[in-house]
């Protein structure tokens, strides 16, 4: 992977979405994580798919819909903080 993309599990545990690596692997493997590239939807079925800058990812936690779009990819699973700027928060009605 390039720096300007991303594994789609590495980045979900990165922005602190899932606990650990594994369990982010299992949300993408269940089908539970929707990603927009290029104006196109899909559901998302293996962790290895990649994620890039400009990306929207949609998903359900904790009984809510979460909408984001990538902003970076970030380097490692830091602080909160840091991981609040690898995203931003969408509308999820978008």
């Amino acid at each position: 992977m390039t720096i300007e993309s991303c594994r789609i599990d590495v980045w979900l545990w990165r922005a602190r979405f899932a606990k650990t690596r594994s369990l982010a692997a299992a949300m993408v493997e269940k089908g539970a994580i929707r990603l927009t590239h290029n104006g196109v939807q899909t559901r998302l079925d293996k962790p290895s798919r990649s994620v890039h800058p400009g990306d929207e990812v949609l998903f359900a936690q904790a009984g809510r819909l979460i909408a984001v779009r990538v902003v970076r990819m970030g380097d490692r699973r830091g602080p909160a903080q840091e991981a609040h700027a690898l995203y931003e928060p969408l509308d999820a009605a978008d």
